[in-house]
């Protein structure tokens, strides 16, 4: 078995056009009952706390993998990462651990790639993109919407010093995309073809106001319902990524009151865009993971890179 750290994984990522291939492919096998994935189960800490097992198989791909997770919001408090984990990919054949990886980065870059499967599909060419956040989502969103052509974007940023932070990353990294960064999420949001919200989970005080969103936008909630409450959920068509798993999240109140989801989000991506405004609440699938960590440990077994380890199997 081949350990990989973040900085191995993020130098054997796909390019972002591929990743979002990968999982679109993965959301829609999930819609047909292709994959077999489980809602999370999860385990909790103090003080809000918790960590999430997140095991898939995709047998059509010979796939099988697990994610472990665990959220600490404390720890931004302690110059810590709050959440952290490691994904597993097996051998579909013979279940053998094939690669053991950090999975900070691949989370973050299957969480760009979920979001540029939702606009490939459901947003015209070229929209105008609005980005709520400016951490470390915010990066790996650019990167995949700069190389989807997706070039005018608005982020709305609470703190000055993040504002400042993410213009001269953007302007090193994706100078291509003309970007507008403002404290005021209204102006950031309203006239957008597409809301992407990133802040943080459980948050209060930030939530949008329906009114600022286009009656045919599509909205991605990486962030449950912190900005995308349930009245605009209810006045949207609301889809899924897992829908047992968004039912499993509803129940226990992390949605707060928000509908039930209509479909799969795969559903969506496989079929004419609807009328109106959608909103995609994709609350992260181990599927999803999988098919890019898979593809991270093929191109690890190429190139030699990363450590071998002694696992004990024959």
């Amino acid at each position: 078995m081949r350990y990989l750290s973040d900085a191995d994984v993020e130098a054997l990522l796909p390019p972002p056009s591929e990743a979002v291939r990968l999982v679109r492919e993965a959301l829609v096998a999930l819609s047909r009952g292709e994959a077999e994935v489980p809602p999370k189960p999860a385990v909790h800490a103090a003080d809000g706390a918790f960590a999430n097992a997140m095991p898939a198989t995709y047998p059509a791909r010979k796939l099988l993998g697990c994610k472990w997770i665990s959220i600490f919001p404390r720890n931004a408090a302690q110059g810590l990462p709050t959440a952290s984990g490691l994904v597993v990919v097996n051998d579909g054949e013979t279940g053998l651990p094939r690669a053991l990886m950090a999975a900070g980065v691949l989370t973050a870059a299957r969480t760009a790639a979920v979001t540029g499967a939702c606009i490939t599909a459901l947003a015209p060419a070229g929209a105008l993109v609005a980005f709520t956040g400016a951490g470390v989502q915010a990066r790996t969103h650019l990167r995949v919407l700069d190389a989807l052509g997706h070039r005018d974007v608005a982020v709305y940023a609470r703190r000055e010093a993040a504002r400042r932070d993410l213009l001269a990353w953007a302007g090193e990294h994706v100078p291509d995309v003309r970007l507008t960064v403002t404290g005021d999420a209204r102006s950031a949001v309203e006239g957008r073809s597409v809301v992407v919200t990133a802040l943080s989970i459980g948050l209060t005080g930030v939530e949008l106001d329906p009114s600022w969103v286009a009656p045919d936008a599509l909205v991605l909630p990486l962030d449950y319902a912190s900005s995308v409450g349930p009245e605009l959920a209810r006045d949207s068509l609301l889809v899924a990524d897992h829908l047992p798993q968004f039912e499993a999240v509803r129940a226990i109140g992390s949605l707060g009151d928000y509908p039930p989801a209509s479909a799969w989000t795969g559903e969506l991506l496989a079929a004419p865009r609807p009328a109106g405004r959608v909103v995609c609440q994709n609350l992260g699938n181990g599927l999803s993971d999988l098919v890019v960590a898979a593809a991270v440990a093929d191109a690890a077994e190429s190139t030699g890179v990363g450590q071998l380890l002694d696992t004990g199997a024959a």
